[in-house]
């Protein structure tokens, strides 16, 4: 069976069939998935029931391994699983949920909020593909909103002021949010703010999107709270119900989505009651966004 995307969404988001993650891809169908990828920005894969070794195999076809360090409070002795994997779940080293005051969990509370993977960073993420495991009986959807459609719909005025923007994106900016404020210092010197540009190009599509995440805490020469205000004015646009579309979680399902095109939110659930066990991979980007200061 040939690779097969059928459209979930009026502007994005795809399903794909005839595709098993267990066995190794060939490249027709590595060259269908991306293809799906310029186009759709999001893709589901159903009934994946992928150990973490596979998940790392299938997540190679796209790129380097993003390894998922200097993202998280979670200490290197703390991991319950392997540094190619993001672990997305309400679990502790020892696989048991997460009490309600742990420290850990607050900051994963940010996840809540809308983002785009590894914006933090200096050299943001290309590719997320977040493996379900274990999901809740209810709630725990992810939301993806499509950065394209967003862009699109500004006004020529809007689109003129927000050209060659810089942004300082960052852990600390995201979770100050939340009223998490304690970081330790070397919390602090990890989280330093990085630099992105506001609008970004597809480079093989040739779209405009939006680049925004609630780790974007200011726009370069601007007063901070005029910068706030309107960041958060234009996640309110992109995020308008036309352009989002809600996951509900399926055990075994893989998701993966483009974070040049898109931001993305989990929605509350019974964390301190249910299993959600979530395991991400993350395919890393090519480049900077904007020209780095230092620190």
């Amino acid at each position: 069976m040939s690779v097969s995307i059928r459209p979930l969404h009026p502007v994005f988001v795809g399903e794909v069939s005839g595709v098993d993650l267990r066995r190794p891809m060939t490249p027709d169908e590595v060259a269908a998935i991306e293809a799906g990828m310029d186009k759709c920005a999001v893709l589901v894969f159903h009934g994946q029931d992928i150990s973490d070794e596979q998940q790392v195999a299938f997540t190679r076809n796209f790129g380097q391994i993003e390894l998922a360090v200097g993202g998280n409070i979670t200490k290197a002795n703390e991991r319950r699983i392997s540094v190619e994997l993001a672990d997305i779940s309400n679990l502790d080293p020892d696989s048991k949920i997460y009490q309600r005051d742990d420290r850990r969990r607050m900051f994963n509370l940010g996840n809540r909020l809308w983002h785009s993977d590894s914006s933090f960073r200096a050299v943001p993420a290309k590719y997320s593909l977040l493996s379900g495991r274990a999901v809740p009986s209810h709630g725990g959807n992810t939301e993806f909103a499509d950065m394209r459609a967003a862009y699109d719909a500004l006004d020529d005025a809007t689109k003129a002021e927000i050209e060659g923007l810089v942004c300082e994106h960052s852990l600390i900016y995201s979770r100050g949010q939340l009223g998490f404020g304690e970081f330790t210092e070397e919390e602090r010197a990890m989280f330093r703010p990085v630099r992105q540009s506001l609008v970004r190009t597809h480079p093989v599509t040739g779209r405009k999107s939006l680049f925004l995440a609630s780790h974007a805490g200011t726009i370069v020469g601007w007063p901070m709270p005029e910068a706030r205000a309107f960041l958060r004015d234009l996640i309110e646009h992109a995020t308008q119900r036309e352009f989002v579309h809600a996951h509900q979680w399926r055990q075994h399902d893989l998701v993966m989505w483009d974070n040049r095109q898109t931001m993305h939110r989990a929605r509350r659930y019974d964390e301190t009651g249910e299993v959600r066990d979530m395991r991400r991979t993350t395919v890393a980007g090519e480049a900077p966004t904007a020209q780095q200061v230092a620190a």
